[in-house]
């Protein structure tokens, strides 16, 4: 391994370090892997940062099943960040930096921010997965099965499904890998990692929607070819950033002969394998507090007229903000040719913007 470590790049070398010290969502690592490194030799499986044994053994006996998890880290993410943009919390600490020793501790303490970002990485593997077998990216599976029920009369299965069960069955092997090793974490911790991953999954499942083509003379669609289909995964983000704000807190207690997840208040019903839980409280992510994860609010672009959490009221934290003008270049006044293209002129315009004090 030293040979190898002696031929990196420093920024890579970097990151595969960071990869033995993350104590979160290990392989979400994988998004800084180089655009450059192409997954085609068993070697390659060691440079990937963030794997554990049984994922870097994944990893050799399939190599094309790699490029589609990077992909997927990536998106997670993006699809995180931007989930979470008119919120205090902005899943900014998803991105770890490459100097630092592992994930703060908003995604370590067993908080509802650590519940999304679980339940979202294992929802986006099996998601990505199950697209790449419709794509033709992955050899070792293809379209989804035709579904078994007769279509209504003017429709017709047809088409290529997204395999939402081989996406569900890698994704689970290769995402919920880190929480079934013993030596690692508290007991409580993986319970709950392992049913935020499960309830991120079931969301996935119930994103599945039926998509059609339509078929005749002169676009009259007298004939619909439909197929299984996922939707986006910005789609199923909002779902369980729904399920995020209604998580129940739980404790772990012993029930009958064994320790289980149960919610902290006796009163609520038991939780249901698709919703989300947490053990700890969060903070309100106002203030920097570094012993907590919290970046603060401070320079955070807030929306003067709206009332959600995006305001600058609740954004700000009662603290206030500050005015300042931004110049943008749009176009404007186009015009359609015949045939067939469009011109348009630049306009300016001078919009006002607000960030929190």
């Amino acid at each position: 391994m030293t040979r190898i470590f002696n031929h990196l790049p420093g920024s890579l070398l970097t990151v595969l370090l960071l990869s033995q010290l993350c104590s979160s969502v290990k392989w979400l690592a994988l998004s800084h892997t180089p655009a450059s490194l192409h997954i085609n030799q068993t070697q390659h499986c060691k440079l990937l940062p963030g794997l554990i044994s049984s994922q870097a053994q994944l990893c050799r006996i399939n190599l094309e099943l790699m490029q589609t998890i990077i992909a997927a880290a990536r998106e997670v993410k993006k699809t995180c960040q931007k989930t979470f943009a008119d919120m205090r919390w902005n899943c900014s600490s998803i991105d770890i930096p490459r100097d630092s020793s592992k994930y703060t501790p908003d995604l370590d303490r067993g908080t509802r921010e650590s519940a999304f970002v679980y339940a979202l990485s294992a929802a986006a593997i099996s998601h990505t997965i199950a697209r790449a077998c419709t794509s033709g990216d992955l050899r070792m599976c293809s379209c989804g099965p035709i579904p078994g029920e007769i279509p209504e009369p003017g429709y017709r299965w047809g088409g290529c499904a997204d395999n939402l069960h081989h996406g569900l069955l890698i994704g689970a092997k290769f995402s919920d890998a880190p929480m079934k090793i013993k030596k690692s974490g508290s007991i409580a911790n993986k319970l709950m990692h392992l049913h935020n991953s499960e309830a991120g999954r079931e969301a996935l499942k119930e994103a599945v929607v039926m998509k059609c083509k339509c078929h005749g003379v002169s676009g009259s669609c007298s004939i619909r070819t439909c197929w299984r289909g996922l939707q986006d995964l910005k789609d199923i983000a909002m779902d369980l950033k729904t399920k995020y704000l209604s998580a129940t807190k739980v404790v772990h207690k012993l029930m009958g002969t064994r320790k289980q997840l149960v919610p902290k208040d006796i009163d609520i019903r038991p939780v249901r394998k698709n919703e989300l839980v947490y053990l700890q409280s969060s903070p309100d992510f106002c203030s920097k507090n570094d012993k907590l994860g919290s970046v603060g609010t401070q320079d955070r672009q807030c929306n003067k007229t709206s009332i959600g959490s995006d305001s600058c009221d609740l954004m700000c934290c009662g603290r206030g903000y500050n005015p300042y003008t931004e110049k943008l270049v749009e176009r404007c006044h186009c015009k359609y040719h015949w045939c067939c293209y469009v011109t348009c002129k630049k306009c300016e315009r001078i919009v006002e913007r607000y960030v929190c004090k």
